[in-house]
């Protein structure tokens, strides 16, 4: 599988995304608007800056810059992720995507679960945790952990199908809609646990290891 790391303007796990570019996880990185601030911050130069810049203040000087206009029909995070596709990434982990404004927030949450929907593996990295959209049928194994709170939302009108084990609550083949909180917070208790949907796409939310 070809990886692309996009970064974009909010909340960045440096920490995190560090140690998987020196392990040499990523095939190439993009860094949208602002997010080319946390990767100079780092030294760090990613092979692409796209986006209309308004929140960078300024067009960087990158191996490869794409210049959006400021008034569109898409976010540049869309666009960022959309070009990914068009080069044949089929996995794409994501940073600075979560945290400030709660719009932001929920428009790029609707945008993981689209490009999931269109076959991309797809990871979103947050402070302490990470997201991922799970379309079914298919299966996630989460991180052996001792503890640690992991929540799954439909976000599909309904997921049906969905299988939650080795946590402390199990759910054993239901629907989850997406007007009820059932699948907040359950609970990892240090043994194997998995997620799985049949149909429907779902969110899941984990802890990092």
């Amino acid at each position: 599988m070809a990886t692309c790391a996009l970064v974009a303007a909010s909340n960045f796990n440096a920490e995190h995304f560090q140690q998987a570019y020196e392990l040499g996880l990523f095939d190439e990185i993009y860094a949208i608007d602002a997010g080319f601030a946390h990767l100079e911050a780092i030294e760090c130069k990613p092979n692409v800056a796209l986006g209309d810049f308004d929140s960078l203040g300024y067009v960087p000087s990158c191996q490869r810059v794409v210049r959006h206009p400021v008034h569109k029909d898409k976010s540049d995070l869309e666009l960022g992720m959309q070009r990914a596709v068009d080069y044949d990434f089929d996995e794409m982990v994501v940073y600075g995507a979560l945290g400030g404004r709660l719009d932001h927030t929920l428009a790029n949450l609707q945008l993981f679960a689209k490009f999931a929907e269109q076959g991309v593996d797809i990871t979103v990295i947050g402070d302490s945790y990470a997201i991922r959209p799970l379309v079914g049928p298919d299966a996630f194994d989460l991180p052996l952990l001792e503890q640690g709170t992991v929540s799954v939302f439909a976000f599909t009108d309904e997921a049906h199908g969905v299988i939650e084990r080795g946590m402390e609550y199990s759910l054993d083949d239901e629907t989850l809609t997406s007007r009820t909180s059932r699948g907040l917070s359950n609970e990892l208790v240090g043994e194997p646990a998995a997620v799985a949907v049949e149909e429907g796409t779902l969110l899941v939310f984990y802890p990092l290891a």
